[in-house]
């Protein structure tokens, strides 16, 4: 699967725009860094778009979230570790990402809500005008963005051996990469 197929598939499963837009932004800073880690771009890249295909199904059922996207992945001859990127990147269940890729998404997914959130409450509202730190003081915050879990995103450092600046750094480039897309 190429990324063109990955965004047909992504526009016919999922219809809420935000979600979407969440996607493009996974994938975005999967590239990133799929970019810095020199491994494949377009594998994780998919990772990040695909990750969230079974949402608008499992929304109200979320012990089901991304067993029923892999099992749909796989139907569809994804790659394998795309397919575990996504079975391990939602925590409920318990399943500990083994891949650098896996890894990489389990983190990013909560940390790009943050990043939205920060842009938003700017002024401009545009991501070109957000910066590491504001992204660093708004992680310090717990009551803003509660729905994006720190625990979690702080994890690079340990499964990425990435610094949370560092982690954070390349993530908001990735995003930035994109900002059109994003509506950002």
């Amino acid at each position: 699967m190429n990324k063109n197929e990955a965004l047909l598939i992504l526009n016919d499963k999922v219809k809420t725009p935000n979600l979407i837009k969440h996607c493009l932004a996974c994938g975005a800073a999967m590239k990133e860094l799929a970019r810095y880690f020199k491994e494949d771009e377009e594998k994780w890249v998919l990772a990040g778009l695909l990750h969230d295909i079974d949402y608008e199904d499992t929304k109200n059922k979320p012990e089901q979230h991304s067993l029923i996207g892999l099992e749909f992945l796989q139907r569809q001859g994804v790659d394998k570790d795309i397919v575990e990127a996504v079975k391990t990147h939602n925590e409920i269940h318990g399943f500990a990402p083994e891949t650098k890729m896996a890894k990489a998404l389990f983190c990013v997914d909560p940390l790009t809500g943050l990043i939205v959130a920060a842009t938003l409450v700017l002024p401009s509202k545009q991501i070109k005008d957000v910066t590491t730190d504001n992204i660093l003081n708004r992680f310090k915050e717990k009551g803003f963005a509660k729905g994006a879990n720190r625990e979690i995103i702080q994890q690079c450092e340990s499964l990425l051996e990435l610094s949370l600046k560092e982690f954070i750094g390349l993530v908001l480039r990735g995003m930035k990469l994109i900002a059109d897309d994003l509506g950002l």
